[in-house]
């Protein structure tokens, strides 16, 4: 198989997870929920997820390719379905690239090899949600 992960109960609602990197994170439901919100809310994990891995992907190429980046950010906006299972149904994500020399032809390039062909997570979203990417340059 691969890859492991144990997710192991801690009482009420919260539980600790460990990951191959050996940093471990906690999971915790909302008050609403009856948790305490100490932790992660597993649905919003799986967005962190794709951000991070379209992220490292551009980070990588934005390296190979030499580019001049000040900063970038991914903004995730997902609907959840009304009816359980609530999954996301669709969901726009936001490349926001910074800099006062930003090369804009190779920064979209980057954006679409990563959506197109490098991202595994985008992959798996792609089977239970539409996708929107939208990228925007903000030269200083």
């Amino acid at each position: 198989m691969g890859v492991q992960v144990t997710t192991k109960w801690l009482g009420e609602m919260r539980f600790e997870s460990t990951n191959p990197s050996g940093h471990n994170l906690f999971i915790d439901a909302g008050e609403e929920n009856g948790g305490k919100g100490e932790g992660y809310r597993p649905k919003a994990l799986m967005l962190s997820g794709l951000a991070g891995c379209s992220g490292l992907d551009v980070a990588s190429l934005i390296k190979k390719m030499k580019l001049d980046v000040a900063d970038f950010k991914i903004d995730l906006d997902a609907n959840l379905t009304d009816e359980h299972p609530k999954f996301y149904d669709k969901v726009v994500m936001s490349f926001h690239f910074y800099g006062d020399n930003l090369n804009e032809k190779k920064l979209q390039k980057a954006v679409d090899l990563s959506v197109e062909k490098y991202c595994g997570v985008m992959e798996m979203f792609r089977q239970f949600a539409e996708l929107s990417i939208e990228t925007h340059f903000h030269n200083s």
